[in-house]
């Protein structure tokens, strides 16, 4: 599930693997004498350190040497003299190596043929290096000692790094995963997160790794994100994964005990939330992971496991939210002679104007959702004069206007996201561009974008519906009366939107027509009276 070094393509799997493990220690010989690196290079080969080999790098001066510690980055010991174009040139690169390159892990050992032009105490006390020998006292023996002894440290160091980088990877990846508002991110935002805790490098194999995350309730898991040769399957259930091999580690990682299960590079983390929901993931790797990698992942996969909890309980509280919210928008458009349609209408028309206008997703469904309470001041109207198939007298206008503050005033003291939108969406879908509207007498942008998109949909679906004080208007009507309005009651903006896309706006209207949910104590609407005989919004 991500990309590099760790996770490849499952036939590439096992030679990389092979390779990852065989891979040599560097050591890179600095010496101005072609014989020290020959004779260095002849008592160390074959040896071996953590069933690794040893490769060996040469320099035969500073500059070469500052060239390849440029190039290469895990040299792990630096065999180096003292006394060559200079008779500190091995000191310089010393400095050059922890002062510039900030390179601190690779272990240095100074070897001189002239110790005087380099005494060891001032060498030692002075410079940042592991060991000081004289030429002549490297026997074999003391050169395998030496060289073993800086090999363990590097081992040791790197080691502690890893794991510092780790944790910093670890509190990196769960800040990220736990900012993902939605399964799908939070699923995604996990695989690629598993780059970086596994150390993986190269992108441009990312696109080719076959990984997947799935989550589901009734062991019915759908997969909600995936990569590789999974990517085809999102949307689907777990089960209709054609691969066996696939199948069968997400099987065995259901039957651990922690959930873990890794096996030929292929590798799988079940666990259940505490709302039961069954969760996976699948993901390659080219490697045997060490303990390490299996306590980070444990690590990571504690707080992906507390994310998805988080989000399961969320996305419970906001469900509940919608359908009061939804069922309170029906009760009220009841009340007023309509029926719960209109606010489905509104509801859709207001989604499709915040999408074309350029707002996110998440933001058009908080629209969406919010907007079917844009009348819930309605609900302290008389029925005499919500329900008046007649025109209303000026006093009687005045108390239907009241609406809006109404409706405010019930919602603003929420917290709720959802609500602070639709508390907006009440005080302003009333407003008008030149200012006209009300309660405020707002103009232009100073009117919440929220409420200029609800007021468009919310006029469009009154005039394009039968109301009990009007008759529904012909399409061309209702197209035309935008246009004309265009500047004045709206937004020019959502009226180019509405005529741009005529189409997607009319079926939304016929869709919902055809489906209208009934509404007790509804009135017969008169059929004697003509389009525009009245707008009441």
């Amino acid at each position: 599930m991500t990309d590099s070094d760790d996770i490849l393509f499952k036939e590439e799997s096992s030679a990389k693997a092979s390779s990852l493990q065989s891979t040599p220690w560097k050591i890179l010989i600095v010496d101005d004498e072609a014989d020290v690196h020959n004779v260095t290079t002849f008592m160390l080969s074959g040896q071996r350190f953590q069933n690794r080999p040893m490769h060996f790098l040469h320099a035969y001066n500073g500059e070469e040497a500052k060239k390849i510690l440029m190039h290469e980055q895990d040299i792990a010991i630096i065999l180096l003299d003292v006394v060559m174009e200079t008779d500190d040139s091995g000191l310089k690169l010393v400095h050059f190596i922890r002062q510039e390159l900030k390179n601190l892990a690779v272990r240095i050992i100074l070897r001189t043929g002239q110790p005087g032009k380099a005494p060891a105490a001032q060498v030692i006390l002075d410079y940042d290096i592991d060991d000081y020998k004289e030429k002549t006292e490297l026997t074999l023996e003391k050169m395998l000692v030496t060289v073993i002894s800086a090999l363990r440290s590097y081992s040791f160091i790197t080691t502690i790094e890893i794991n510092r980088l780790g944790l910093k990877r670890i509190i990196e990846a769960s800040s990220d995963i736990f900012e993902r508002q939605s399964l799908q991110k939070l699923s995604s935002g996990v695989l690629t997160q598993l780059t970086a805790i596994l150390q993986l490098k190269d992108d441009a194999m990312y696109t080719h790794t076959s990984g997947l995350a799935a989550s589901g309730f009734k062991n019915k898991p759908m997969i909600l994100a995936a990569t590789g040769d999974l990517a085809k399957f999102i949307g689907h259930p777990i089960d209709t994964v054609a691969d066996n091999t696939v199948r069968m580690t997400l099987d065995n990682a259901k039957a651990q005990p922690h959930g873990l299960y890794c096996e030929n590079g292929q590798c799988a983390w079940y666990f259940q939330s505490k709302t039961d929901s069954d969760n996976f993931l699948y993901f390659e790797v080219t490697r045997k992971l060490t303990e390490n990698d299996h306590d980070l992942l444990q690590l990571f996969f504690t707080n992906v496991s507390l994310a998805f909890d988080n989000l399961f309980l969320n996305k419970g509280i906001e469900d509940t939210q919608k359908e009061i919210i939804f069922h309170i928008a029906e009760t009220v458009e009841c009340r007023s002679a309509e029926t719960g349609s209109h606010v489905r209408r509104v509801a859709e028309m207001a989604h499709l104007l915040a999408l074309k206008y350029g707002l996110g997703k998440e933001e058009a469904e908080m629209v969406k959702l919010a907007s079917t309470i844009h009348d819930l001041g309605k609900i302290g109207i008389p029925d005499s004069i919500l329900n008046k198939p007649g025109p209303l007298t000026g006093d009687e206008f005045e108390i239907v206007k009241s609406h809006v503050q109404r409706g405010y005033n019930m919602l603003s003291g929420s917290t709720s996201p959802i609500i602070q939108v639709a508390a907006q969406i009440v005080l302003t879908h009333h407003e008008r561009w030149d200012g006209q509207g009300y309660p405020n007498g707002l103009s232009g942008e100073e009117i919440h974008l929220h409420g200029r998109i609800v007021a468009v949909a919310d006029v469009f679906d009154a005039l394009s519906s039968k109301r009990v004080y009007h008759e529904a208007w012909p399409w061309d009507d209702v197209f035309n009366f935008f246009l004309d309005q265009s500047g004045q009651h709206f937004d020019p903006c959502l009226v180019e939107i509405l005529l741009q896309h005529k189409e997607e706006f009319i079926n939304i209207s016929t869709t919902y027509h055809d489906h209208e949910s009934s509404c007790s104590g509804q009135q017969d609407l008169p059929e004697n009276l003509q389009p525009g005989w009245e707008i009441r919004w």
